[in-house]
């Protein structure tokens, strides 16, 4: 591209609106099945999770107003239940702030319902403005631990073991003050400890927020929050950890620098090249995405355009927002989901091998049931264990003042998605998925997790200036397995395990990873969904010091535990 071209586009774009590109509506549009399996119930408020997320002002003047909050699936306290952490953010009014919004880590009973430990457990936020929550072991010595990443220092929760966190983010070197979004743990240079990648967004400051005023003409019709366009970037952050215990900024050293200042907000850490080693995935918003495809020592290239993965099918940037990694047709090769703003489609890349991806969306069928919503939350997971991953997608839009014009793109509060994978190619069968999916909300973070331990996998929902939704699945499906690694402690990480499956004739694959969808984490269990077998073959668990433990005749519908050397 030419540079009068990219003035010319960037000047389209920010006149147009500022996070997306206009495109026409895709045609093809694969048909919803009317024999949907899926069925979700949203049971937060009989479960107790009750505490609201604040947004900003509700009339969503800057951008901070709208990037919503991240939550997080973990078992903080190893009694085999998950119990749920959920970021929260302030409540402006004007140019005041009215309430410092307090985080929320809820204790699973057993019993379908949960507990508000928060103050117990000393993990309220330190009154910050939260964004995301990453949740790793990242110290190695057996107990999760939560990293809060914020408008404003990170907070770094170190779980004691004993039901209660200190923050340690300041003695650990990795506050960097910012807007900070996605994170990422990972194994880099494979020393035996976790290290970390945290993007940023925006280069601002809470003065400029509170006096922001709508600016942005959106199709011509009303005045939204300006940006990103026009907005100088905030520059991502790689620390490498020294013992598990502190780390240093090793961001120019590891070739990580961010030297575009993209609008960072998702970070998806895994072995996208099937090399052996983690790559770093980070979904942008308005610009290219980034590949960081590492050497093997812990040093790494940006590599996204090169390998089919940082812009759609046309050549363009897109406004990225979350991302998911997995193998969703079954080839043993890890392939890439990202979310994107409303008239834009979401994007999926197909791994090709080598690192290398071609988008797939229009032919995979995701391309139309996306166009309209603004998506952020993600995950590919079998929601019917039938043997095949779907799709699930958080939406909500950004500008409240759509409202007035609801036939252009719809309303700001939207319904979430549901795509079911058949045979490769997916269906909207959100219409028929449940009372769970016919909520209308703007909705943000997106977490999945089998909580109440059934075999199936239910989903924790961030929403702006609402509690959170926990869809409990009720879905009919078919046989599963869930995989639990686990590591002595001071033997290395469990981010990075890889667990693959041969069973009927087919391979299923799976990773341990901290850091994915939309600021948020996932169950760290590997869940797979089986359909029809009741036996795996053969299970074989790839540590990340590329060790294996295999195991042979390994019945199914069970949790099983498998310990490095065991």
């Amino acid at each position: 591209m030419t540079l009068a071209r990219a003035a010319a586009l960037g000047l389209f774009l920010l006149l147009s609106h500022g996070c997306a590109r206009p495109a026409p509506p895709p045609t093809f549009a694969p048909p919803g099945r009317g024999d949907s399996r899926f069925r979700f119930v949203d049971v937060a408020g009989s479960a107790g999770i009750t505490r609201v997320v604040l947004s900003g002002r509700a009339t969503m003047d800057h951008l901070l107003d709208s990037g919503g909050t991240g939550a997080a699936f973990l078992d903080y306290d190893r009694d085999g239940n998950l119990d749920l952490y959920v970021v929260n953010a302030w409540r402006l009014e004007g140019n005041q702030v009215k309430e410092r919004g307090s985080n929320a880590l809820y204790r699973n009973r057993g019993d379908g319902t949960f507990e508000d430990v928060t103050e117990k457990a000393g993990v309220a936020g330190e009154g910050r403005w939260g964004a995301g929550a990453t949740v790793a072991d990242y110290d190695g010595d057996g107990w999760p631990d939560i990293l809060l990443t914020n408008f404003g220092p990170n907070v770094l929760y170190r779980n004691r073991g004993d039901g209660t966190f200190n923050d340690v983010a300041a003695r650990a070197g990795i506050e960097a003050p910012g807007w900070n979004t996605g994170a990422a743990f990972l194994d880099a240079d494979g020393d035996g400890d976790l290290d970390l990648y945290i993007a940023s967004y925006i280069d601002t400051t809470i003065a400029e927020v509170l006096q922001a005023t709508r600016s942005l003409p959106w199709h011509g019709l009303e005045l939204v929050a300006a940006g990103p366009f026009g907005m100088k970037g905030a520059p991502d952050h790689y620390f490498r950890s020294e013992g598990g215990e502190r780390f240093v900024e090793a961001t120019e050293e590891a070739g990580l620098t961010d030297r575009a200042l993209a609008y960072g907000f998702a970070v998806r850490a895994a072995d996208f090249d099937g090399d052996g080693d983690p790559d770093i995935y980070v979904a942008n918003d308005s610009d290219a995405n980034y590949l960081y495809r590492n050497d093997g020592h812990g040093r790494f290239d940006e590599v996204g355009v090169w390998s089919g993965c940082a812009l759609d099918a046309g050549g363009a940037a897109q406004a990225s927002m979350g991302v998911a990694a997995a193998d969703y047709d079954g080839d043993g090769i890890m392939d890439i989901l990202t979310t994107n703003f409303s008239e834009d489609t979401c994007t999926l890349y197909r791994g090709l091998g080598g690192g290398l991806f071609d988008d797939v969306s229009l032919p995979a069928g995701i391309a139309a049931a996306t166009f309209l919503p603004l998506s952020w939350g993600t995950a590919m997971a079998d929601f019917d264990n039938d043997g095949d991953l779907d799709i699930v997608i958080a939406n909500g839009h950004i500008y409240p003042q759509i409202d007035s014009h609801p036939e252009i793109v719809g309303t700001f509060a939207q319904r979430n998605l549901l795509l079911e994978n058949d045979g490769g190619i997916f269906r909207d069968v959100t219409g028929s998925a449940g009372p769970g999916f016919q909520l209308v909300q703007s909705s943000r973070g997106l977490a999945v997790g089998d909580y109440d331990n059934d075999g199936d996998l239910d989903i924790l929902i961030t929403n702006l200036n609402e509690r959170p939704d926990l869809l409990r699945n009720e879905s009919s499906g078919g046989s599963w397995l869930t995989v639990t690694p686990e590591v002595e402690p001071g033997h290395g990480p469990l981010i990075g395990t890889e667990v693959t499956l041969i069973a009927g004739g087919r391979t299923f694959t799976g990773d341990v990873a901290a850091g994915d969808s939309y600021v948020s984490t996932h169950d760290p269990r590997v869940h797979f969904g089986l359909g029809k077998i009741e036996s795996v073959e053969t299970l074989d668990v790839r540590w990340p010091d590329g060790t294996h433990t295999i195991r042979h005749t390994v019945p199914a519908r069970q949790f099983l535990v498998i310990r490095k050397g065991g």
